[in-house]
């Protein structure tokens, strides 16, 4: 059976935000995108804007598509904080990842609280949003698209900015691999993830802000294609 890569979409996204990455990830490695209800292909479907419900949706999501072979769990942003704990669940079931990736986003920490932002009046949101770039112009200036695409993002802020510091006391025993943007403002906090492992830990920052996976497809193709096989490989930077 193929080996099988989750991926935990960011705020705002679904199961399609990852199609620029699918080519660069090799044959034997089956691409599974796992989306939160109330868009893409769950459009039909309430938003959550829980933080324990998402994680749940995630992991049983993932469970009941698990084949037994090796799997990665990757995530951006949202995807990486929600990541964390649907690892954990995995874990406490005996199923445990070759590797957590995780990028955007420094992880948990007890000293830096996320900003509040899902419940900002209209004109606030749209500025703060904008400012995190990956925004499509498109939606932005359209009125009608963007008050669909705000609710969609409200709802998933709300996951992570309430109920924050419920995985300060997470440890999993995957390996964690996490990458940031060099625009990041918080980049210089990357080895935080180290915290959350007792196992390997590995960090690389790519030139770039908060979305700069989408310029760096090919780098992180490699990356999840190695650390499949980490033992054998050279290729991961910044070992510690």
């Amino acid at each position: 059976m193929n080996k099988q890569l989750f991926l935990l979409h960011f705020a705002g996204g679904n199961k399609y935000s990852y199609n620029f990455l699918q080519k660069t990830i090799a044959s034997d490695i089956e691409f599974i995108p796992i989306e939160l209800p109330g868009r893409g292909e769950r459009f039909n479907e309430s938003l959550i804007t829980d933080k324990k419900e998402a994680i749940n949706d995630l992991f049983l999501q993932i469970k009941s598509k698990r084949n037994g072979s090796p799997f990665i769990i990757l995530g951006h942003s949202m995807g990486a904080l929600l990541g964390l704990s649907v690892t954990r669940l995995l874990e406490e079931g005996n199923d445990i990842p070759e590797f957590l990736i995780v990028s955007g986003n420094p992880g948990p920490m007890e000293d830096h609280k996320i900003p509040i932002r899902y419940n900002l009046d209209d004109n606030s949101f749209k500025e703060k949003i904008s400012e995190m770039g990956g925004i499509p112009v498109e939606i932005l200036e359209n009125q009608d698209a963007f008050a669909f695409f705000a609710k969609i993002m409200r709802a998933d802020f709300e996951c992570i900015e309430k109920e924050q510091g419920i995985e300060n006391d997470i440890v999993i025993k995957a390996p964690i691999y996490a990458m940031m943007g060099s625009a990041e403002s918080l980049n210089t906090k990357i080895e935080n993830w180290r915290r959350f492992t007792d196992s390997q830990f590995y960090h690389l920052i790519l030139p770039g802000n908060h979305f700069f996976i989408h310029h760096h497809s090919n780098e992180i193709g490699k990356i999840i294609n190695y650390c499949f096989k980490i033992k054998e490989s050279n290729y991961v930077k910044n070992k510690n």
